[in-house]
């Protein structure tokens, strides 16, 4: 019995080893497409909050229609940009800048993210839960083969 259980979990953790560049890279492009062409479209729940942010941050500098179809069209690059071979680095470094754009509601509209101490509100626990998106990232990062290198 001992011998099926250690054949099965190598069996397993192999197969999780195949799929987790694949499997990290297609939730990033679902999450980021998904959720860019809803803002696109108009019918993001995450409007609002975006809204909220960019009164504060930047309105005066650029119209908010602008600015949202630019943010909702930047998401659904990053996505895309996961899924094409050799732009993976590209998309890191996109998406680096946008979990740190997205975090700044937790600071700067504490009002809507808090419910109080440690305990976020909805729009918070959606904001805190980038921290399993930069993670499958850093995954997607740490498989590259870093420049000059030749490939095995």
């Amino acid at each position: 019995m001992k011998h099926i259980i250690k054949s099965f979990d190598t069996y397993v953790v192999h197969e999780l080893r195949w799929l987790e560049v694949p499997l990290a890279k297609f939730a990033i492009f679902v999450i980021y497409f998904w959720f860019g062409l809803l803002k696109l479209l108009g019918v993001s729940p995450a409007g609002p909050l975006v809204e909220t942010l960019f009164q504060k941050t930047l309105e005066g500098f650029i119209a908010f229609p602008v600015f949202y179809m630019a943010f909702a069209l930047f998401e659904m690059v990053i996505g895309i940009l996961f899924l094409v071979p050799k732009l993976e680095r590209v998309a890191i470094l996109l998406i680096a800048f946008h979990l740190v754009m997205i975090v700044l509601p937790l600071f700067l509209l504490p009002h809507i993210t808090w419910q109080s101490f440690l305990a976020p509100t909805l729009e918070g626990q959606y904001i805190i839960k980038n921290i399993l998106i930069a993670a499958a990232a850093v995954v997607v990062g740490s498989k590259l083969t870093p420049f000059g290198k030749k490939q095995h």
